[in-house]
């Protein structure tokens, strides 16, 4: 496959953390877990920071689902449920993604979400539009294989796999789909990668902090507290990361996710894979910490003061 060359002082434009408000479109494989559902519920409630533009569903397989293209229908349903507690409705905003995961780089998956990307980020704007991507990479990845030109407009921040100093790089969102994460690596899309160990595991919580946070203040609170409490039980000092708000948070303020230029990872075949490094690669952005309190702090006052009326 043969990608759009970017020139090297254009890439560091683009990936200069954001100023200002920005039009984003969120992929998100809803149901896999429960941060997902905190991150859209960030990004909806934003709206002074974010131009929320669309929602995809992503595919996913794991014992919450039992193909990848159940996963992703029930993303879709999860992605509705948020939308609808939100006030936000669906049509034309909340898209199906791929029914299953990209067998090959000459074999892009389409759906719905693949070809709306394609729409939206072909449309004349100044300013990148940013995919925060918090699944497997399947939808954006398919679009870029169907349209190699997007990667000149578009900014994708993924979390995917563990950081690039830990001891290796598997996660789910980089392992489900390795021909989706290898084109967003290889493809010089401009790429911000948060990584999870030892980065995005800073934002965790617990059960009495959620509680004391949202429960009451609105039916969207009450849903993610109830949700957060069935994952995490009520065994004292348990915690739950929310890996997900990393990518809201990092476009709302990037102070909040500091990152530093360095040059695109290789994958290793090994097991477990670890990252490899290769100077003559394109540069992308990576994450090196999260503000934990700033984080929360901003996700817990959007949602309490959410006014259904």
């Amino acid at each position: 496959m043969v990608y759009p060359e970017i020139a090297e002082t254009e890439r560091v434009r683009l990936l200069t953390p954001p100023t200002g408000k920005v039009e984003a479109v969120l992929d998100t494989d809803t149901f896999n877990e429960i941060d997902d559902q905190f991150a859209l519920t960030h990004a909806l409630l934003s709206p002074e920071q974010i131009d929320l533009l669309a929602v995809y569903a992503a595919p996913f397989m794991n014992p919450r689902s039992n193909s990848p293209g159940d996963g992703m229908e029930k993303s879709y349903a999860e992605i509705r449920r948020i939308l609808k507690l939100c006030r936000r409705p669906d049509e034309a905003f909340a898209f199906r993604g791929s029914t299953e995961f990209i067998p090959g780089t000459d074999r892009p998956v389409v759906s719905p979400a693949a070809e709306d990307l394609i729409k939206k980020a072909l449309q004349p704007r100044d300013t990148p539009l940013y995919v925060l991507t918090i699944g497997a990479p399947t939808n954006v990845s398919s679009a870029i294989l169907m349209e190699p030109d997007i990667i000149r407009k578009i900014v994708v921040v993924w979390l995917g796999g563990s950081g690039l100093d830990w001891f290796k790089a598997d996660g789910f969102n980089l392992d489900q789909d390795m021909v989706a994460t290898r084109v967003l690596l290889d493809s010089g899309v401009p790429l911000v990668h948060l990584g999870m160990c030892p980065v995005t595991s800073h934002i965790v919580t617990t059960v009495p902090e959620v509680e004391h946070n949202l429960r009451g203040r609105n039916a969207v609170a009450d849903y993610l507290a109830d949700i957060f409490r069935e994952a995490v039980g009520d065994q004292p000092g348990k915690s739950r990361i929310l890996w997900d708000i990393s990518a809201t948070s990092y476009v709302i303020n990037p102070q909040w996710v500091p990152t530093a230029l360095v040059h695109s990872p290789l994958l290793t075949d090994t097991k477990p894979k670890r990252w490899a490094t290769d100077p003559s690669r394109h540069l992308i952005r990576d994450a090196k910490y999260c503000e934990r309190s700033a984080i929360f702090g901003d996700l817990f006052a959007k949602i309490a003061a959410f006014r259904e009326a």
